[in-house]
Formats: structure tokens, C-alpha cells, sequence
């Protein structure tokens, strides 16, 4: 299909609506009738801008998308009015079949106020986000209301009056289930600016929505309650919120009750304490033993906000019971989820209730069958040893400690030591020192090469924790074991991990127990491994400092510069680019720039032109110098 300079497609005659371009104008010589920002465009080419408005109803939808995106440029060429009294009702009518090209312009739309004249104009822009609201796909709806809500925050209170709230209750009227879907997410702009005889016909809309017989309706009115509920006024709010709340609550499908767990802690923040412990309270218990593991999950998930929302008081004799019952829930999924707030819950409670009720579900907990529960747990329940004190943890907390220490699942170990600083903090490492280094070990060769990359980024972590003794004794030898190993991530996170060890200990600490066995390797028949030392080399540099570095660094890779691997020598001429900050000038123009030298005469391409790029770099020094 073809595209002629005037903007139409060999189309059957009646097909497609034509925009006149403002490209038609010029050369009819018709400029004075074009918008100033198009004439001051009159230099540029704007035959791109005839062909944008043309692929609008391209059969390509590359072209179609990409002009959708062009909206804008589009709008500025046709200027204001035109953009209102034609493109607009234009892309009203563009009833484009593909969701990609429609989510496009849903978002475009969002920001176009500008290009109609301001907020003046602003309502112009609803017929088309009304036409995608009614879509199938959900993201195109989801993006045409995000837009409406941006619009609609803009307007000024009369044309929201006007424009806005009669689009509302067209949708929420409309008979296709995906109008009223889109509807429930509109309330909250609408309502704060309508006179007290709308918002009283808003709510029985909303309320009619939230009894729909479409599950995907009710199942929007229950997310969107809490932004709608913020909008209203506190004395409907206790009645005709909460009536719409407590039937959402009790809804059939599970659906629908899990979103009204959200809920629950909307609402709790914006009602009265006391309001919150009749009102909502009694909804959490009830869902915490709902009949469906969905709900149950959703609590689980929710509860530390959910306490929040009741109060203190509350907490401790109605929801701790109810916490207790997901801990030991049948369903994994939900004991993941409770485990997963263990910490943060027995932070809203004393020590002694914490010890008392929670404690006994972790021991629970930590032998579970799900290995995902038992990494849930181990991820949090560190976090626990500050709550309950040194004397609690030493006696409860420890054990728990070990055996999850011991487990055979990698990442419930994993998640142990990353933690290891919070309870450093509470009792000392000596308790769990010993126990710690099997588990490391083990984690260290484990065969999983994630695994092993897990551990190494941890290193640094535990040598804060453990102290330089422990650390020479133990890991010093793993450290470098990981220099060889046969994955190259492995490798590489092992040459940075020797880096931060450098800064942990400093620098005389890692010229006794880093460098000479780095060196050591550097002779390695693998070409791969000698990679790995170089780069070990120049991330240690910096940190050594430069007499180190001219005294033992320099040597071991001025002597791999006459190595038979060229992938060695380019490498070499960056490690060399490297050290020029941090060495001499007279070490720099003695050593290091005769070997770029020679190098830039080598015969692989490469190398020549790494070593190159050092020698600038040195001439670049030089002169700022």
C-alpha cells in the first residue's frame, strides 16, 4: 500500500478519515493559515510529519506504533485547534485492533494537555481514554485509566463537573463488564469536586459496582476502595464505606476477598481507633482462617501493616492468636509468607510474648518439610536476636541457628550467614564460629557455581565479623582457591573479593597474606587462570599503594607482557593504563611506557591497539601535567 506526499493511501474511497497536512498547505503556498510552531518547522523537511500522520492507518503496525508514538510531533505540527478538532476526534474513530498500538496511545494521551491548549481544553481528551477503557486487553484499560486519573487531577473543578463525572458514570453504567471495570479506578478523582447530591449518587454507583454480578468488576471496586474511601467524607465513611467493605469481605469468590485484605489496612488508617477494633479487627481474624489458602496468604502477607492499622493492644490479644494459627498453617505458601514476617512482628511485641507464643513456631518453623520455609525463616530470623536480648537468643535463638546452619538446602545456609552481623551484634561470633565454618566450607565447593558466587560476596561480610585470626586460619586458603576455579564469574568475584579483603585488613595484612600467593599463580599453564591473576593485580594496585605496586606488582606484569598468549599481553597493556595514576611519572616514563612501546609493535591487532590507547593515556598525564 502506497503513501503519496499528500498524505493519502491508495485506499477504496470512504475507508480512512484524511487529516490535511500541513504539508498539502505548503505547497499549495497556504503558510498563513499554519499554527507559528509549525511555520517556525517551515525549514525543516515536512514531508516525515505527512507520512507520521499517514501510517496512523498503516496495515503495518511497526509503522502504525511508531507514529502513535510520534503523537506529539504530529500535534505540534498541526498546532493547537487542529490537534483538538481533528486529531483528536481522529484517533476517537481509530478503532486499531492491536492492543500494542493502543496502550501507546493510552499513555500518549496521558500527557497531552499541552498540545490542546492547556487545561482549558483538557476535556477533549476523555472521548478517546473512554474508548479504551471498554477494550479486552487489561494493561490498555489499566494505562487509559492511569491517563484519566493524570488528566482529571489537572482539571478545573467545573469541567470535572461537566466532562468528567458524567464519563464516570457512563462507564460504570456501561454493559460491557470491561467499562465498569475501568469505572471503579475513577471514583476518587471524580468524587472530591461533585455537589453533595452527586456524591451521594457516586457512592450508591460504587456500591452497585461492588454487588456486580461480573467477579472481575467487584474484584476492581475492592482494589480501588481504599484510594475511594481517602476521597470520603469521615461520617458516610463509617456507614456507607463500611457497608461496602463488610459485603466485599463476605464475597463468594476468593478472588475478591483477598484484594479486600488490602483493605483492610486502607481503611484502618482512616478511621478512628475504636472504629478500627469494631470495624476491622474482626474482618482479620475472619480472614485469617478464611476457607481459602489465597486469603490466608494475603494475611499472612499483610499482617505487619494490618497491626499496625489496630494498635498495639489489639495486636497482642486477638492477632497474635491469628499469627500463630499461619505460622502452623497446612498450606507452605501461607507458612511462607508468616515466616517470612517473623522478625517484624515480634518487634511490635515484648520479649516475653515473643519468646512465649512466636518462639515455639520458629523451632516449628526451622524443621519444616518446605525447604522454601525454612530459607523464608532463615532469611528473617537473625533479625530476632536484637528483639529478644543476648540471654533469650544464646538459649532459644542459637540452636535454631545451627541446625538451620546444617541444612541441606544451600540457600537457607546462604541466607544465614548474609545475616550474621545482626546477631554479631547481640551475643559475639565465638558461639557460632565453629559452627559456621563447615557450613562455609561446604558452601564453598558447593557444585552449584551460584552458589559458590553466593558465598564469595559474603567473604568480606564474615571476615568483619569473624576477625583477621579466624580469617587467616579458616578462609585465607578458600580465598585463593577460587582463583582457579573452573567458572569464570567464580573467578572473577574471587579477584574482587581479595580487593575488599585488602580493604578490610589493609594493606600490610594483604602484602603478608594476599600478594605473594597471588604471585605465586602467575606462572599457571592455563592462559585463563594468568587472566585471572592480572586482573586480581590491578584491582589490588590502588589499595596497595604505589611503592607495593612499583616493588612487587609492577615486575609480575611487565615479565607478562612477553607472554605467547595475545589475549595475556592486550590485557597487559590495560592492567599498565591502570597504574599510570597511581605510580611515579619517573616509573611511569622508566618502566612502563618502553614495554606500551614495544607491545604497540606487537603482531596481533589487538594488543596494539590497547597498548595505544596507554600511551595516550600517559601523553594525556603528561600534558596536563
Amino acid at each position: 500500500m502506497g503513501v503519496d506526499t499528500h498524505g493519502y493511501k491508495d485506499e477504496p474511497m470512504g475507508e480512512r478519515k484524511h487529516i490535511p497536512l500541513p504539508y498539502d498547505q505548503l505547497r499549495a503556498g497556504k503558510t498563513h493559515s499554519l499554527s507559528p510552531t509549525t511555520m517556525s518547522m517551515v525549514d525543516e523537511p515536512l514531508y516525515p510529519i505527512a507520512v507520521l500522520i499517514d501510517e496512523l492507518k498503516n496495515d503495518d503496525i511497526q509503522l502504525r506504533l511508531n507514529s502513535i508514538r510520534k503523537l506529539s510531533t504530529i500535534a505540534r505540527a498541526l498546532g493547537e485547534e487542529r490537534t483538538r478538532k481533528e486529531l483528536i476526534p481522529f484517533l476517537s474513530e481509530n478503532n486499531d485492533d492491536d492492543d500494542e498500538v493502543l496502550l501507546a496511545m493510552a499513555e500518549e494521551l496521558g500527557v497531552f494537555i499541552p498540545y490542546v491548549g492547556g487545561l482549558e481544553h483538557a476535556h477533549v481528551l476523555l472521548p478517546p481514554l473512554e474508548t479504551l477503557c471498554t477494550v479486552e486487553e487489561t494493561c490498555v484499560r489499566d494505562k487509559a485509566v492511569e491517563s484519566l486519573c493524570r488528566i482529571g487531577s489537572q482539571m478545573r473543578e467545573t469541567d470535572l463537573v461537566d466532562w468528567f463525572i458524567p464519563l464516570v458514570k457512563r462507564l460504570a453504567a456501561g454493559e460491557w463488564f470491561t467499562a465498569r471495570v475501568s469505572a471503579c479506578g475513577l471514583f476518587h478523582i471524580a468524587y472530591p469536586s461533585a455537589s453533595e447530591m452527586l456524591k451521594a449518587e457516586l457512592r450508591s454507583i460504587y456500591s452497585q459496582l461492588c454487588q456486580d454480578d461480573m467477579p472481575m468488576v467487584r474484584r476492581s471496586a475492592s482494589t480501588n476502595l481504599g484510594k475511594f474511601a481517602a476521597t470520603v467524607e469521615p461520617s458516610h465513611l463509617k456507614v456507607d464505606i463500611m457497608q461496602i467493605f463488610e459485603d466485599l469481605t463476605q464475597d463468594d469468590q476468593d478472588s475478591v476477598r483477598l484484594l479486600a485484605v488490602e483493605g483492610c489496612a486502607a481503611l484502618g488508617k482512616l478511621l478512628e481507633p475504636q472504629d478500627c477494633v469494631a470495624h476491622i479487627l474482626p474482618v482479620i481474624v475472619n480472614f485469617s482462617q478464611d476457607k481459602s489458602w489465597r486469603v490466608r496468604y494475603m494475611v499472612a502477607n499483610q499482617l505487619y501493616e494490618l497491626c499496625e492499622a489496630v494498635g498495639p493492644e489489639p495486636t497482642k490479644t486477638d492477632l497474635v492468636p491469628a499469627y500463630v494459627r499461619l505460622l502452623r498453617d497446612n498450606e507452605a505458601e501461607v507458612r511462607i509468607a508468616a515466616a517470612g514476617k517473623v522478625t517484624k512482628f515480634s518487634r511490635i511485641l515484648s520479649p516475653e510474648l515473643a519468646i512465649q507464643h512466636i518462639l515455639p513456631c520458629v523451632k516449628e518453623l526451622s524443621s519444616d518439610s518446605s525447604q522454601h520455609v525454612r530459607s523464608a525463616l532463615a532469611s528473617v530470623i537473625m533479625g530476632m536476636a536484637p528483639v529478644l536480648g543476648k540471654d533469650a537468643t544464646i538459649e532459644q535463638l542459637l540452636p535454631i541457628f545451627l541446625s538451620l546452619l546444617k541444612d541441606e538446602f544451600p540457600d537457607v545456609r546462604l541466607n544465614i550467614i548474609s545475616k550474621l552481623d545482626q546477631v554479631n551484634q547481640v551475643i559475639g561470633i565465638d558461639l557460632l564460629s565453629q559452627s559456621l565454618l563447615p557450613a562455609i566450607v561446604e558452601l564453598a565447593e558447593d557444585r552449584h557455581w551460584r552458589v559458590r558466587l553466593a558465598i564469595i560476596e559474603y567473604i568480606p561480610l564474615l571476615a568483619s565479623q569473624l576477625g583477621v585470626g579466624f580469617f587467616d586460619d579458616k578462609l585465607g586458603a578458600l580465598c585463593m582457591q577460587w582463583l582457579q576455579d573452573k567458572v569464570y564469574s567464580i573467578r572473577e568475584a574471587a579477584a574482587n573479593n581479595l580487593k575488599r579483603l585488602a580493604e578490610e585488613f589493609g594493606p600490610d595484612w594483604a602484602m603478608q597474606h594476599i600478594v605473594p600467593q597471588v604471585l605465586e599463580m602467575i606462572n599457571n599453564p592455563h592462559y585463563l587462570y594468568r587472566m585471572t591473576i592480572l586482573s586480581a593485580i590491578s584491582l589490588l594496585a590502588p589499595v596497595m599503594g604505589s611503592e607495593i605496586t612499583c616493588s612487587k606488582l609492577l615486575p609480575v606484569v611487565i615479565t607478562l607482557s612477553k607472554d605467547r598468549v595475545a589475549n595475556i599481553r592486550f590485557n597487559v597493556a590495560k592492567v599498565l593504563q591502570s597504574f599510570i595514576p597511581i605510580v611515579d611519572q619517573a616509573v611511569v616514563e622508566k618502566t612502563i611506557r618502553p614495554c606500551l612501546v614495544e607491545l604497540a609493535e606487537d603482531p596481533d591487532v589487538d594488543v596494539r591497539y590497547f597498548s595505544k590507547q596507554a600511551l595516550q593515556a600517559i601523553d594525556q598525564v603528561m600534558m596536563s601535567t
